[in-house]
């Protein structure tokens, strides 16, 4: 894939989010940002709870005094960045190819229905990538590329009339499942989101599960995803799906479904709205699209 002749160069305006813990990693993205060919730039870094120092010549900074959590702190960054389209890029992640966002801004000219692309996620230093870095059902072979309904964060590439549409990522949910929150909303606009085989980007191997919170506000935000999207019968389905699943794959740790549990309860105790947020639920035509694509919005 080559970006057009047309001497256009595509702009991009690019978030990356971090608390300042793993700065090796945080020079390792930027560096491989600096290296992006054909583009136009405008790279902002978000401290989540961290004053950004020493950064590369050109590179924005923005301080948030207190951590936000992963989805608020990617918005904070998205006004202060200008450019056609939106890259953002986890601390931990990387672009090994330096045609990498040439490529994904020619993919987005040649196919106007795309509004969000995934690229495939790999670890140079472990071929044996996650499955669950392939956002599918019927996972299949990482370099093939599909219409997909949740994204893994690390490293996505947006339109950005498409983000502004969809009123951007979920600021409540902290972290874990804002990507498929965001996914669905894309769809909700109109747009496809796709998972791109050709096109990647790095990230080590890391278990999600190493965060203390992972457990409760994975079911919390289950819970959340479908109050805040999903009509009714969908909702309950979608639901009481994740909580027999969990209970299948976990009933032999105990610990982990009683945390489980804590965040399932919390998900219908409190609000999933920050105070002001419009709320609204995804169309009837979007959950139909789902499921003609094989991701019916029950599991």
């Amino acid at each position: 894939m080559t970006p057009p002749a047309s001497g256009h160069r595509p702009s991009f305006g690019v978030v990356v989010l971090t608390q300042g813990t793993r700065p090796g990693d945080l020079h390792r993205g930027l560096a491989s940002l600096q290296q992006q060919t054909g583009v136009d730039l405008d790279v902002i870094v978000v401290g989540n709870g961290w004053r950004p120092e020493g950064l590369p010549a050109g590179t924005g900074s923005h301080y948030i005094e207190e951590n936000v959590g992963i989805p608020a702190g990617r918005n904070a960054g998205v006004p202060l960045v200008d450019g056609e389209y939106l890259f953002f890029l986890d601390d931990d992640a990387w672009l090994p190819d330096s045609d990498f966002l040439a490529n994904g801004a020619a993919l987005l000219a040649a196919e106007p229905g795309i509004g969000m692309i995934q690229p495939r996620i790999e670890d140079p230093a472990d071929p044996a990538s996650p499955t669950r870095w392939i956002p599918r059902l019927r996972k299949g072979s990482p370099f093939h590329s599909s219409n997909i309904f949740s994204v893994v964060e690390m490293a996505v590439l947006m339109r950005r009339g498409v983000f502004d549409a969809t009123g951007g990522w979920p600021a409540p949910f902290w972290y874990a499942h804002e990507g498929i929150e965001f996914a669905w909303r894309v769809w909700d606009t109109g747009f496809r989101v796709w998972y791109a085989g050709d096109l990647r980007a790095a990230h080590p191997v890391i278990d999600p599960a190493r965060h203390e919170e992972y457990f409760r506000l994975n079911a919390r935000n289950r819970v959340w995803l479908a109050r805040r999207n999903l009509p009714w019968p969908f909702s309950w389905l979608y639901v009481t799906t994740w909580m027999l699943v969990q209970v299948v794959r976990w009933r032999s740790h105990p610990e982990r479904l009683k945390s489980w549990f804590g965040g399932f309860r919390a998900g219908w105790r409190q609000h999933p709205w920050v105070p002001g947020e419009r709320r609204r639920r995804i169309r009837w035509q979007t959950v139909l699209a789902m499921a003609r694509s094989g991701r019916p919005p029950v599991v």
